[in-house]
């Protein structure tokens, strides 16, 4: 027996989609100078004074944002205004602000809003022997309106000033957080300012002690329309100690809205991310908000980012809400690798199949133009039989050594069985001869 041959040759595969492949190839390679950068691990984002609410939520957004395997580094700091400068130039990526803060300088151009976060109250405390019933009651009075920096300070210089108060005028002093509560406690100060949430440890402090008193703001209406980033809310009667009924009356506060911003180029990825967590810290509502009604769209200190945008109408992206932080965002990453392989694979997938039958056809195909022309020249009286019986028996000898798949073996039958006519058609033409 002869050495068996292989039926389909590798060469074959090579040459007829070795250069597909290639094509698909170089497409997957251009699309990638396209794909998106991987967000970075690890971000910072300013907060507040270590006893402020702040910092707090930090904490709790860096747990959340562990959990997905993205650091995130918690700076403190003097408050909202000091964060802003942070924001724009660069230091941190993202930071807490209170609404009414924005100083709509150009610096500031490259900010944007994630949405406000819950109503952050005035707390307006002043020792309880004074006879204080409004703002205006404050004049000569020692007041604390917050550190340098902070948007305490900013709020409460303009409300003070609406009441003719003003620094030079009035003893106003810039402390504020644990600072201001102490010396208001141990009476250095008649009244301090505060900008916090409820669950500010310095905010819970004072409001459960004795000898210090919240101001209601009875003219809320007037403030509001005069600020319009300023919402009126109520503190329930009770609310902070139903045993010792604190407070003793439904208390009107002015309340700015806290708000997560971050710069524009914070990676789109990482903004879902941090919305997630800030539904996830402040979806539950408190005090002052409702079940659900924050984070949101509205209260904006910077306009609105696009990327936050989305999440309010559509939720959470797709592929973050059944996979992993980093397997969502590599998926989402290389999305766009998915058009070489629509542009490129899919057209070459139907024509590499009759392109590879028209190659192994024409190995077969080739040899009926020699075979027809001997089977013509038989009909001439004048042929060359000897030359005609070498020429098919040189045909016979080549088409035996064709390499062909199995499945076209049929075509080289054929083949070979017309040879074979021929052959037969000759001899008889010889043998009359």
């Amino acid at each position: 027996m002869g050495k068996q041959r292989k039926p389909v040759p590798g060469k074959d595969h090579l040459h007829i989609f070795g250069p597909a492949v290639l094509l698909v190839l170089l497409g997957f390679v251009l699309a990638y100078q396209f794909v998106q950068p991987a967000p970075p691990e690890r971000i910072r984002m300013a907060t507040g004074q270590p006893d402020g609410a702040y910092y707090l939520f930090g904490q709790a957004y860096r747990e959340r944002l562990l959990q997905e395997q993205i650091e995130l580094e918690i700076l403190t700091s003097a408050g909202s205004i000091d964060n802003i400068g942070r924001l724009s130039r660069g230091e941190v990526a993202a930071a807490l602000v209170q609404g009414g803060t924005s100083g709509n300088t150009p610096e500031e151009a490259g900010l944007r809003s994630l949405g406000s976060l819950y109503f952050e109250p005035l707390w307006v405390f002043y020792r309880r022997a004074l006879p204080v019933g409004r703002l205006t009651d404050l004049q000569g009075l020692r007041t604390a309106i917050g550190a340098e920096g902070s948007g305490t300070r900013s709020l409460a210089l303009q409300l003070l000033a609406d009441n003719g108060i003003v620094p030079g005028s009035s003893p106003l002093l810039e402390t504020g957080g644990q600072a201001a509560a102490d010396a208001l406690l141990n009476g250095e100060l008649d009244a301090a300012f505060f900008v916090a949430s409820p669950l500010s440890p310095v905010v819970r402090r004072l409001l459960e002690a004795e000898q210090i008193q919240l101001l209601s703001f009875a003219r809320a209406e007037a403030y509001t329309r005069s600020h319009r980033f300023l919402s009126s809310v109520i503190l329930p009667q009770g609310v902070i100690d139903l045993k010792r009924n604190l407070p003793e009356r439904p208390t009107i506060l002015l309340a700015a809205s806290a708000n997560l911003v971050v710069r524009d180029d914070l990676h789109p990825a990482l903004i879902g991310l941090l919305l997630q967590a800030a539904r996830t810290v402040h979806g539950s509502g408190g005090w002052f908000e409702q079940s659900g009604q924050f984070p949101a769209p509205e209260y904006l200190v910077y306009p609105l980012s696009g990327e936050a945008e989305r999440f309010y109408q559509y939720g959470p992206p797709l592929l973050q809400r059944y996979l992993p932080f980093w397997a969502a965002t590599l998926v989402d990453r290389l999305k766009v690798m998915l058009l070489p392989f629509l542009a490129l694979m899919l057209p070459l997938f139907k024509i590499m199949p009759p392109i590879y039958r028209w190659r192994m056809r024409s190995r077969i195909y080739r040899w009926y133009r020699e075979v027809l022309s001997i089977d013509h020249l038989l009909f001439q009286p004048e042929a060359d039989l000897a030359q005609a019986r070498a020429a098919l028996e040189r045909i016979e000898h080549e088409v035996a050594h064709i390499e062909i798949p199995l499945s076209y073996a049929e075509e080289l039958y054929d083949l070979r069985l017309h040879i074979s006519l021929i052959q037969q058609k000759l001899e008889r033409r010889m043998g009359e001869g």
